[in-house]
C-alpha cells in the first residue's frame, strides 16, 4: 500500500488494482471496527431480554417462600437463549468472514470465558448444596464471568468492552440485594439499559465515521 499512496501523494492517480485494494482495505477494517455487534442487533437483543426475563420476574415475585421460575416460564427462559445464540451466531459468521485479527476473540480468552462460567455454576452448585441463598438469585451467574471478560478487555484496551464487563459485575452484586425474585428485575432492566448503551455507541461511532 505504499505505493499507492505515493502515487495519491505525488499527484498520481489509482490504478484499478490500486483502487480495488484500497477500498477492500477500508471495507476489512470498517468490518472489523463495528462487526459483529450492529445497533440494531444489540437493539433487538436489549427488547428481548427485558421482555424474557421480565416475564419470568412477574411470575415470580409473589412466591413466598421463592421457588424460581415455573415450568411454564422455562420455555420463556430457554426460547430466548436459543433465539438470541442463532441470530448472534448467524450475524457474526457473516460480519467475520474472511476477517482475522483483534475481532475475534483468541483461543486462551475463550478459555477463560468457558471457564469463568463454569466456574460460576460450580460454586452456585456448591452454595445451593450447602444451603447458600445466593445460589438462587439469578444475577449470581454475572459476577465471575463480568469480572473475567472486563479484565480481558482491559488487557485490549478496550474500554467499552471493560464498560460492559464492569456492567455484568454491578448487576450481579446489585441483584443479591433485591432478593431472589427482583433480581430477575434487576437483570431484566439492567441488560436491557447496557445493551441500548452499547447500540448507542456503536451507532453514534459508525455515524462518526461515515
Amino acid at each position: 500500500m505504499n505505493h499507492t499512496s505515493d502515487a495519491a501523494g505525488n499527484g498520481g492517480t489509482f490504478s484499478p488494482e490500486e483502487a480495488a485494494a484500497l477500498l477492500d482495505q477500508t471495507t476489512q477494517e470498517a468490518r472489523r471496527k463495528f462487526q459483529p455487534s450492529p445497533p440494531w442487533l444489540l437493539a433487538s437483543r436489549a427488547v428481548l431480554v427485558l421482555a424474557a426475563l421480565g416475564a419470568i420476574w412477574l411470575s415470580v415475585r409473589g412466591q413466598h417462600p421463592y421457588r424460581g421460575p415455573t415450568s411454564r416460564d422455562i420455555p420463556i427462559l430457554v426460547g430466548f437463549i436459543v433465539l438470541n445464540f442463532a441470530v448472534t451466531v448467524g450475524v457474526r459468521r457473516r460480519a467475520t468472514a474472511g476477517i482475522t485479527g483483534i475481532s475475534r476473540f483468541s483461543q486462551g480468552e475463550i478459555i477463560a470465558l468457558t471457564l469463568s462460567f463454569v466456574v460460576t455454576v460450580v460454586a452456585m452448585a456448591g452454595l445451593g448444596g450447602a444451603g447458600g441463598h445466593l445460589a438462587t438469585y439469578p444475577t449470581s451467574v454475572l459476577v465471575i464471568p463480568g469480572l473475567t471478560f472486563a479484565g480481558l478487555m482491559a488487557v485490549r484496551a478496550n474500554w467499552p468492552g471493560v464498560a460492559i464487563g464492569c456492567s455484568l459485575l454491578v448487576m450481579g452484586i446489585g441483584g443479591a440485594f433485591a432478593g431472589p425474585a427482583g433480581a430477575w428485575a434487576v437483570a431484566a432492566v439492567g441488560l436491557c439499559v447496557m445493551l441500548l448503551g452499547h447500540a448507542a455507541v456503536n451507532s453514534w461511532q459508525q455515524r462518526g465515521a461515515s
